[in-house]
């Protein structure tokens, strides 16, 4: 199987699938073309959102805002499943992710991140600037083919011009601030989803046992919910979404409209 995940919209995923046909008999699986564009960041937090719950499989990932420069293209490796993309940080997440969940529990990190320091493998993509038809589309013209190679591929390792390297570019999101006993936290909107809600980096257990109660957000109150639904339509609430971090949201409206903060803003949640 091979997903593809990218910022194009359409037409270009289609002739990424075309090279991708020609190459391999590998199953196509879409998994998003409209992750916000040029963001790197949104489309790592929904990819390491995502991706976790395939079986083995290569994901070809292109969200690569750098095209046509020196950056690098990477297979990173990690439980089983293999990433082709940008050497951004874009997989980087979602690699950490699947190779926590793949090592044993008595490893993870002792500040609760479980997936902080997992261990994965890079490969660098070699390829000559030259033999490549397009420096504006390397979704097609770099990574398709090299997709194709690595899916069917027994090692990586066995993949002409894919070698090891400890030089590439991580991303992780950035930490909230908690105060646990004096009841205060300070993060930030990591993004903002579909229907408006705002996803922060706070984690939920913040609001552990706080369903019925009210925080304050901004300084503002908002009623700690479930789900969406336990407030009238239009009104605010704050949530745990299902990616486990505090949400703020309206149920059947914009949670970041009606909070007034966007992707990168401050959230102070006090309670």
């Amino acid at each position: 199987m091979i997903t593809l995940a990218s910022d194009f919209g359409t037409p270009y995923p289609a002739a990424m699938k075309g090279v991708l046909l020609s190459r391999t008999d590998a199953r196509l699986v879409d998994v998003a073309h409209d992750f916000p564009r040029q963001d790197v960041r949104a489309a790592a937090f929904w990819l390491r959102e995502t991706l976790p719950y395939f079986p083995p499989a290569t994901h070809l990932v292109v969200v690569d805002p750098g095209v046509g420069t020196d950056r690098a293209a990477v297979v990173v490796e990690a439980g089983g499943h293999r990433f082709v993309a940008p050497d951004n940080g874009v997989a980087v997440p979602a690699a950490r992710r699947i190779a926590s969940a793949d090592r044993p529990t008595d490893t993870a990190s002792r500040d609760g991140d479980t997936d902080a320091d997992a261990p994965f493998s890079v490969s660098e993509i070699e390829y000559d600037d030259a033999e490549t038809a397009s420096t504006t589309f390397h979704g097609r013209d770099v990574f398709a083919p090299a997709a194709a190679d690595v899916h069917d591929a027994d090692r990586v390792g066995d993949v002409a011009r894919c070698t090891p390297t400890d030089d590439w570019v991580d991303l992780r999101f950035p930490e909230p601030a908690v105060d646990r006993d004096g009841g205060v936290a300070v993060g930030e909107v990591l993004v903002v989803d579909g229907f408006g809600n705002v996803v922060t980096n706070v984690p939920g257990d913040v609001l552990a046992d706080a369903d019925g109660s009210t925080v304050a957000v901004g300084g503002e109150p908002a009623p700690v919910r479930d789900a969406y639904a336990a407030v009238g339509v239009g009104a605010r609430l704050v949530t745990v979404g299902s990616h486990g971090n505090v949400e703020l949201a309206v149920n059947q409206g914009r949670g970041d409209d009606a909070f007034g903060v966007g992707v990168g803003d401050e959230v102070r949640l006090a309670w």
